[in-house]
């Protein structure tokens, strides 16, 4: 039976978590730790996806000399099995790890660091929380990553969305951002970029983060919150988008030559969303007929390719200015009615 691996460490706290502090090789700690990367599929994990480049330049990086690199951020699991801590007094521990344990810490800072080393034995410095729950490793996370370049701002909405107590009130737009992705009646379902891996071979439509900022504008126009509660508008705001998806299936269905699902387009459409919710009288059902209806009257006289009249727009501006256009096209197609009548 092969003999347990041994690493002596210092003891201490890390403001209010204790933690260990202690030196391994590269590949001991690659053999045994992971990287939790959200699953998408299965919304488990929390991490960014890996980025191979960024491993390897590290990996290039550290064999040069005089390299060097602030502790790695790990934690033993508390579930896991095959590990554990004798204090030896003094500020001292032993850690134990079963030659069979397996991957028994999770790599809270430094997957991109450890990911392109299990074959080396330069040694590491590292930092280990002892027995974070998973849900307190993500708040570590989360917190050292916050301003992290790269990391994805939808993961970080992700996280949000985990750790708030009451999401649907603390977080409106992130919770009806993620009804849209989750209800399999709606036409972005498993189709917004959280930041994570997934399986399902789904090409991602949009970001969770540019689907919540527009629910944002959708809410500070309507007012919406101020008469409904989030659960009641996040099945008004899925009736809309199923509405689009069903008047214009052409434009939906391919995404790369219309701006629906862009950017500018999921801003824009929610601005409309606003104009026809606040234009509702009191007794209207809002729902998805309401919205064929309205929609119907003009959404086909506006030119959603990438190649037209919304070519390269973009930022506030752009968004107003796509706004806009939809707006004056309704206007026009109301016009034809009316002179037509």
């Amino acid at each position: 039976m092969a003999k347990p691996h041994v690493i002596l460490c210092s003891t201490g706290l890390s403001v209010d978590r204790p933690v260990l502090l202690g030196f391994a090789p590269a590949k001991l700690l690659h053999a045994y730790s992971f990287a939790d990367v959200l699953n998408e599929d299965t919304g488990l994990g929390y991490q960014r996806r890996f980025n191979s480049q960024h491993s390897q330049d590290f990996r290039r990086y550290i064999r040069q000399p005089g390299a060097s690199t602030i502790p790695l951020t790990l934690n033993l699991r508390p579930q896991e099995k095959g590990w554990k801590v004798d204090d030896l007094g003094s500020g001292q521990a032993r850690l134990e790890i079963e030659a069979s344990a397996g991957k028994v810490m999770a790599q809270v800072d430094c997957q991109h660091r450890l990911g392109c080393l299990g074959d080396l034995d330069i040694p590491l410095p590292f930092m280990c929380y002892v027995g974070l729950s998973l849900k307190e490793e993500m708040e570590v996370f989360s917190t050292i990553n916050s301003k992290a370049k790269g990391l994805s701002t939808s993961l970080l909405d992700f996280h949000d969305a985990h750790l708030a107590g009451d999401l649907a009130k603390d977080r409106p737009e992130i919770f009806i951002a993620l009804h849209l992705n989750n209800d399999p009646e709606s036409p972005w379902c498993r189709q917004l970029d959280l930041g994570g891996e997934s399986t399902s071979g789904m090409a991602r439509r949009a970001s969770l983060r540019t689907m919540q900022k527009a629910i944002k504008r959708f809410l500070a126009a309507s007012r919406a919150l101020k008469t409904r509660s989030p659960e009641k508008i996040a099945q008004i705001v899925l009736a809309f988008w199923r509405a689009i998806a069903e008047v214009l299936p052409a434009q939906w269905t391919t995404p790369r030559k219309h701006i629906l699902t862009k950017g500018v387009g999921v801003y824009a459409l929610m601005d409309i969303a606003a104009d026809l919710y606040n234009e509702a009288d009191a007794s209207a059902k809002l729902d998805r007929a309401y919205f064929v209806n309205r929609l119907t009257d003009f959404a086909q006289d506006v030119d959603w390719t990438t190649s037209g009249r919304l070519k390269g727009l973009g930022g506030e501006g752009g968004v107003n200015e796509a706004a806009d256009y939809i707006r004056e096209m309704r206007k026009r197609s109301h016009l034809k009615v009316v002179s037509n009548g």
